[in-house]
């Protein structure tokens, strides 16, 4: 890693501003709703991939690439810690440790807070900017010693990744069944990715599903059964209006690279 490499890649860039705008929105809607950094990660990468004009090229080290999923990543972050302070609602598992950590300290995240400390609240969001600051420079740093890994030989790596996440799987409830789970939705995961299939849309399911069901029950309690809750109500009615966008998007998407000039034919053509 040399200082002209960093410089080079600085340049190169601004190019990539649209995809860099659109993983920031992404990832703060995925951090203050919440749904964490991980699906926010997934999902801009799937739209940068989608919108780029050279989809063909993702998977081989393409800078877009590694921009829109980093961008929602540290926007998620941030964002999560937007419902913590003002309502007390942590938006991840960071969030909810500082949420501990708060209560325990006999500070009340909410409204309030503002007012009663802060002082401290403007601290914790200018420690927010020192905090990039700093990973910034401990990753340009640290780069060389965390890409040595790679020079590893797979036959030895790939063991090891398998042994970490079995130790991660049954630390969850200390039992064997977990590390069936894990082995079963290895291979599933293995078809899928064979199949091509996005993965934003499996692990949103993974960390929202349990949320989106509890809310769903609550809506429809609050309305008597009647789904014209989530089309009269402001905000519902927006999150709804862009979930209909989304499903749209592969529809509209053809369209949208004719006008722009790009190729027109989908991804899996280009591969094959």
């Amino acid at each position: 890693m040399k200082l002209g490499v960093v410089l080079e890649t600085w340049r190169l860039l601004p190019r990539y501003w649209r995809t860099f705008v659109r993983g920031s929105f992404i990832g703060f809607w995925m951090g203050f709703k919440p749904g964490g950094a991980t699906p926010a990660s997934f999902m801009s990468y799937a739209f940068a991939k989608r919108f780029s004009r050279h989809p063909e090229r993702f998977g081989t080290g393409e800078l877009e690439g590694i921009v829109a999923p980093e961008t929602a990543a540290h926007a998620a972050g941030v964002a999560a810690m937007l419902p913590m302070i003002t309502l007390g609602i942590p938006g991840s598992p960071t969030a909810a440790v500082m949420l501990g950590g708060l209560i325990i300290w006999g500070l009340q995240p909410g409204p309030m807070l503002f007012k009663e400390k802060p002082d401290f609240v403007w601290g914790l969001i200018a420690s927010m900017y020192t905090g990039n600051i700093i990973g910034v420079l401990m990753v340009l740093t640290f780069v060389p010693l965390f890409a040595a890994i790679l020079r590893i030989p797979f036959a030895i790596l790939t063991p090891l990744i398998v042994v970490v996440c079995a130790v991660g799987s049954y630390a969850v409830h200390n039992s064997m069944i977990d590390i069936w789970y894990m082995l079963i939705f290895g291979v599933v995961g293995y078809v899928f990715k064979k199949l091509d299939y996005p993965l934003a849309p499996l692990v949103l399911a993974l960390v929202l599903g349990d949320l989106a069901e509890n809310a769903l029950r609550q809506s429809l309690i609050m309305s008597q059964g009647t789904l014209t809750i989530f089309f009269t109500r402001p905000i519902s009615g927006v999150i709804t209006a862009v979930a209909v966008l989304f499903f749209a998007l592969p529809i509209l998407t053809p369209w949208w690279r004719r006008m722009r000039g790009g190729p027109v034919t989908a991804p899996a053509a280009h591969r094959t």
